[in-house]
C-alpha cells in the first residue's frame, strides 16, 4: 500500500492520510483508526494462522496469554487480573481449566497464608514453550513473505511499537509515579 506524499504544507513531513485539505485531527483520527484496524486483524491473524502449524492446540488465547505473563513469577488471581485487565472472576475461571489441564498449580503465598499464587508447572512450560516456537516459525515465514523493504519498515516499527503499548500501559502507571515507557 503506498504511502500519501507529505502535505507541501507541513514542514516536519507528517503524512496525513485524509489528503489535502483535511484538518490535521481528522488525519490524526484516521491514523488511530488505521492502528486499530491493523492491531485488530493482525491479533486475529496470528490467532488463526497458529492453528495452521499447532493444530493439535486446544488452549484459548486468554489461557495462553495467563501462561505468557506467569512464565515470568506466581502471581496471585487478583494479580493476574489486573495485569490481564480481566475481571477476577474470568481470571479464576482460566486459571481453574489451566489446573484441571495440569499447566499451573497453586502454591502458598510466603506474605501472606491466607492467599495462594498461581504458578507454572513443569508441563505448563513446555506447553508454552512449544506454543511459542509454533508462533515463531508461522511469524517468521510470514515475514519472509514480504518484501525486502516491507519486511525492514516492519523492523524499523518494533520500537515504536513497543513503547505504544508502554504507553497504553499497565492500569494504574501514571497513578504510581511511573510515565509509560519506564
Amino acid at each position: 500500500m503506498p504511502h500519501p506524499e507529505p502535505q507541501p504544507n507541513d514542514p516536519a513531513g507528517h503524512r496525513s492520510p485524509a489528503g489535502p485539505g483535511v484538518p490535521e485531527a481528522a488525519g490524526a483520527a484516521e491514523r488511530a483508526q488505521q492502528l486499530t484496524d491493523v492491531v485488530t486483524r493482525l491479533r486475529r491473524a496470528l490467532r488463526s494462522s497458529i492453528r495452521t502449524d499447532y493444530p493439535w492446540e486446544s488452549l484459548p488465547m486468554a489461557q495462553v496469554e495467563l501462561l505468557q505473563t506467569l512464565a515470568a513469577a506466581p502471581l496471585r488471581v487478583g494479580e493476574l487480573a489486573a495485569r490481564q485487565r480481566l475481571a477476577p472472576n474470568t481470571v479464576s475461571g482460566l486459571v481453574g481449566k489451566l489446573l484441571e489441564a495440569g499447566f499451573v498449580d497453586r502454591q502458598a503465598d510466603p506474605g501472606d497464608r491466607r492467599t495462594a499464587r498461581i504458578a507454572l508447572t513443569e508441563a505448563g512450560h513446555r506447553q508454552l514453550a512449544d506454543w511459542q516456537r509454533a508462533h515463531e516459525r508461522r511469524m517468521a515465514a510470514a515475514l519472509s513473505s514480504l518484501s525486502p523493504a516491507d519486511h525492514e519498515l516492519v523492523m524499523q516499527a518494533l520500537p515504536g511499537l513497543e513503547r505504544l503499548a508502554d504507553a497504553l500501559g499497565e492500569p494504574g502507571e501514571e497513578q504510581a509515579g511511573r510515565r509509560p515507557g519506564e
